[in-house]
């Protein structure tokens, strides 16, 4: 999910957080099935995702393991930037093959997630893409080797 400046601030109460809750667990739950649980009508479940969806709180999406859908190299990128690091990590979150970008404090300035068909195409992104961003000091590449854990179901506290 992007950041995007200058949203509106949804409040997150009770029932916004329960209708969060039951998507993690399900995606594909009805707005019934939702609305039965958090004890609102179907309709203002439907409203209340909409408004969700639209500031950005959340995403709907079908997450797939990268393997089995044909892209065989996923890495970590560690990148040290000069420069405005907001404007370094929006270039870069723009290249087709990155699917996280975050900003962070530490050895690092921008971490970047990646996700490959095969090494020569990481290679490609490495020198052709993210090394040609103005801004782009240098990088440290990590290969994933295993895929150990992957969830989106952390509440909302």
């Amino acid at each position: 999910m992007s950041q995007q400046y200058g949203r509106d601030a949804v409040v997150l109460d009770r029932v916004n957080r329960g209708i969060i809750e039951q998507l993690q667990e399900d995606g594909r739950r009805s707005y019934a099935a939702i609305a039965k649980s958090v004890g609102l009508s179907e309709a203002a479940v439907r409203q209340r995702v909409q408004r969700l969806l639209e500031a950005g709180v959340m995403q709907v999406v079908a997450v797939t393991d990268p393997l089995t859908v044909g892209f065989n190299r996923q890495a970590m990128i560690g990148v040290r930037a000069d420069g405005d690091l907001r404007r370094v990590a929006d270039t870069l979150a723009a290249l087709d093959e990155v699917e996280y970008v975050v900003v962070t404090a530490g050895r690092f300035d921008i971490l970047v997630q990646v996700v490959c068909v095969d090494d020569e195409q990481l290679l490609r992104l490495l020198s052709d893409g993210i090394h040609a961003v103005d801004g782009v000091r240098d990088t440290e590449t990590l290969v994933y080797l295993r895929l150990v854990k992957q969830t989106y179901s952390w509440g909302t506290r």
